[in-house]
């Protein structure tokens, strides 16, 4: 049984985060490289645990259909009233209420799945992507953002929070407070792979995801010049070992073989 736990008593917090500088570095990584791998022209995309929409909102104004799907309706509410503020984007998107365990499209696939900051608050991941895998088509992309269990006691480090970190390290952890304040589980990019490998799919290169800002603030506030430099130096980092294994996150894509629909 696919479930998430602890995460709904955060969703304002979640929000907050999302829009500062911090936030938006893991956004903007993240929708630079799906642009990268996507069609150009209009595709179907289901954002499974798509949150307040973020993502959702970043893909539909490229001008894909999206399909944003979140257990928690105070989340969908959300997104819903960002969607109104965008007469653009109406008809572009969908908003259900449904988990990983819940997504009732009968036989329906997309052209991309994505699911993002979800699988760390499961206890294991193999049945979530199994079921993921289900909803993309032949010649489809899968997209998944997760914790890297490699860097965790990172951010505590450098942040100075040396015990934490020691006592992180020292015990190969595979779980850390996350910037909620909730414990959450790592996975490698390696069993991501493995996992997405198992259901048929083909892996595509991996990136790390803030790398040198993570242990920063969501008060860190740099200006226009300052962010966009900080973009680009996370970006060339998240390509390259050993920069990209210390990422907070690692961002996996996976292709379903066949020939695409678009």
């Amino acid at each position: 049984m696919v479930t998430v736990t602890g995460f709904f008593a955060v969703g304002a917090a979640y929000a907050e985060h999302s829009d500062s500088a911090r936030g938006r570095l893991r956004h903007d990584l993240v929708e630079r490289r799906l642009h990268a791998e996507l069609p150009a022209s209009p595709v179907r995309i289901l954002d499974v645990g798509c949150g307040t929409g973020e993502m959702t909102i970043r893909l539909a104004a490229a001008g894909h259909q999206v399909t944003g799907a979140d257990p928690d309706p105070r989340m969908l509410a959300v997104a819903a009233g960002r969607l109104a503020a965008l007469p653009e984007l109406r008809g572009r998107v969908e908003l259900v209420e449904a988990g990983i365990g819940g997504l009732s499209f009968g036989r329906e696939v997309f052209d991309a799945v994505c699911c993002h900051g979800v699988l760390m608050y499961l206890d294991e991941p193999g049945e979530a992507l199994a079921r993921l895998t289900e909803r993309v088509a032949p010649g489809g992309l899968l997209s998944i953002l997760a914790k890297n269990r490699r860097a965790i006691g990172v951010r505590e480090a450098l942040a100075g929070d040396y015990e934490s970190a020691r006592r992180l390290i020292e015990s190969e952890a595979d779980r850390s407070p996350g910037n909620l304040g909730l414990e959450t589980r790592g996975d490698t990019a390696e069993t991501l792979d493995r996992l997405t490998a198992g259901q048929g799919f083909t892996p595509l290169a991996w990136q790390g995801v803030r790398i040198f800002h993570d242990h920063l603030d969501d008060a860190w506030a740099p200006g226009r010049a300052a962010y966009e430099a900080a973009l680009e130096l996370e970006w060339a980092a998240s390509w390259r070992s050993p920069y990209r294994d210390l990422g907070h996150l690692v961002h996996t894509l996976a292709r379903r073989p066949g020939r695409s629909r678009s």
